[in-house]
């Protein structure tokens, strides 16, 4: 395969069929600008990543990159991997926007762009923190969830939020009494939006609304968060409780007329060779955990509506959800839906938990790569360590007189190298090879992986600088700077984040309207 025109790349990501438009730049350097419908699987993590994003190997590939060669490299590794429909963008992200073609900073901008859009449609109620201060100082608060995962959760929360993530909130609402006023929040807008739009349309016949702006408009209101926070478990559901669930679900389904499928529906799908299918389990983690369904992946519901790219790299693809009752995956079917996908909906039971996975898209073979342990490092004379671990990492530890790099920069970084050896140090033993491996292709012949990892080094003796300033935020292409500090009290960092979110339909072009295909409010 070639190159592609800038042209004929966009009619390409909105023609319509399956394509993985994935952008192989790295983590700071996607959140600065891409494309909307762009999937983002850095360079450096292709071989671990690309098998999940993209289970057939038929369908067709296309790569951005800055137009430096990342893209042809990243071609020779698909190609190893079995993927035979690999094209790039010639000139990658400079000559997308040279064509003047409309560029998105942030991370899982098509979601966050339609929690705009059905803000639009269905207009939720939004309570401001000055209301909910009011309202709890008057000693009538609503009741009050966090629409985030337990992790985001924990890391800081409006006071009196309780977690219960968007689809949990709707499954569990019959354990919360006679509960008649409910406020959702979440870190920004979109959580928010889409869990008080979906209890409404799961049915819930008290008043709901979101927190304006969540937790990041509680800051700005000059109110403090509450931080390293623990969640309670999720309350468990009687029979009583799964059966208004289930019934909830049918209402939902039938309304928005969503595609239900059986275990031998799935089992066809999946067989056909010529569509992607993705299957997930959208119950809460303990759930999964402790019931788990060989034939899928778990991708809670409400974060699978959030960040659908980084489950699915395929669009226009399809995508099966399971669940017990059908109703956190009814939710997540009309959000995904609307995002372009065919989406079915499947409950579990003992015919769904005997299917076996598929087979995964494999590793390509790395190949004989010399390694080296950490003790035999420290005894080489001369070596030049290459520390290609994450950026904060290396800024948090490093051995003295290591170099940081990315593998993008590493032709420029081994042409200053001279003709020692080098050691290439990565956070896994695998990516230390894969690594060294390119080091190799790319001419350099004294080149070893470390077997070993920083800590090893570090307790094999080596001298460590601590807490450096290196790299610099302009190297640091692998960490996400865009409002990165927006929930660590950087107050203006949040007002960029929320004008930004605020300003995304605007930016959409009439080709990226038509990629959403939204439900009316009738």
């Amino acid at each position: 395969m070639s190159g592609l025109d800038v042209k004929e790349a966009r009619a390409l990501v909105h023609g319509g069929q399956e394509l993985a438009f994935l952008d192989i730049r790295e983590a700071g350097q996607f959140v600065e600008g891409h494309p909307l419908l762009a999937i983002p699987l850095p360079f450096s993590q292709l071989e671990q990543r690309i098998g999940a994003l993209a289970p057939r190997l038929t369908v067709p590939l296309l790569l951005v990159d800055t137009g430096d060669g990342v893209a042809q490299r990243a071609h020779r590794r698909l190609s190893e991997a079995g993927y035979t429909d690999v094209r790039w963008i010639d000139g990658g992200m400079p000559a997308w926007e040279k064509a003047g073609y409309p560029v998105y900073k942030g991370v899982n901008v098509p979601s966050k762009t339609l929690g705009e859009m059905a803000e639009h449609i269905w207009r939720p109620t939004m309570m401001t923190a000055d209301e909910l201060g009011q309202a709890t100082a008057e000693g009538r608060p609503p009741a009050f969830f966090d629409a985030r995962p337990a992790a985001e959760y924990a890391k800081m929360r409006v006071p009196g939020a309780v977690c219960l993530p968007n689809g949990e909130l709707a499954h569990r609402i019959s354990t919360l009494g006679d509960a008649s006023r409910i406020l959702i929040t979440c870190a920004g807008r979109t959580r928010g939006i889409t869990g008080a739009i979906g209890l409404m349309l799961a049915g819930f016949e008290g008043s709901v609304a979101a927190l304006e702006n969540g937790t990041q408009g509680w800051a700005l209101s000059g109110r403090d968060l509450e931080r390293n926070n623990r969640p309670d478990s999720f309350p468990a559901l009687d029979p009583a409780g799964l059966a208004a669930s289930r019934k909830r679900a049918e209402a939902l389904i039938e309304r928005f007329s969503l595609p239900v499928a059986s275990c031998d529906d799935v089992v066809r799908m999946m067989a056909e060779p010529d569509r992607t299918t993705y299957v997930f389990d959208v119950r809460s983690p303990d759930e999964a955990r402790n019931d788990p369904l060989s034939v899928a992946v778990h991708a809670a519901s409400g974060q699978l509506v959030q960040a659908t790219d980084q489950w699915v790299g395929v669009r226009s693809s399809r995508l099966i959800l399971c669940c017990d009752t059908g109703l956190r995956a009814a939710l997540a079917a009309f959000w995904l839906s609307q995002l372009g996908y065919e989406v079915h909906i499947v409950r579990i039971d003992d015919e769904l938990r005997n299917l076996k996975a598929r087979p995964a898209v494999g590793l390509p073979a790395i190949g004989e790569t010399a390694t080296i342990s950490a003790a035999d490092l420290l005894a080489m004379p001369g070596a030049t360590i290459l520390d290609m671990r994450p950026s904060p990492d290396f800024r948090a530890s490093h051995v003295k007189g290591a170099i940081w790099t990315t593998r993008p920069g590493l032709p420029e970084t081994l042409a200053r190298c001279g003709t020692g050896p080098v050691v290439i140090l990565a956070d896994t033993g695998d990516r230390a090879r894969i690594f060294a491996r390119d080091a190799a292709e790319l001419g350099y012949a004294n080149i070893f992986a470390l077997s070993d990892d920083h800590e090893a080094l570090v307790h094999a003796g080596a001298a460590v600088v601590l807490y450096s300033t290196q790299p610099e935020p302009s190297e640091a292409i692998d960490f996400p700077w865009f409002v990165h500090d927006r929930h660590d009290g950087n107050l203006e960092s949040s007002r960029r984040y929320l004008a930004w979110e605020t300003g995304l339909i605007a930016q959409l072009d009439a080709d990226e309207k038509k990629a959403f295909r939204l439900f009316e409010n009738v």
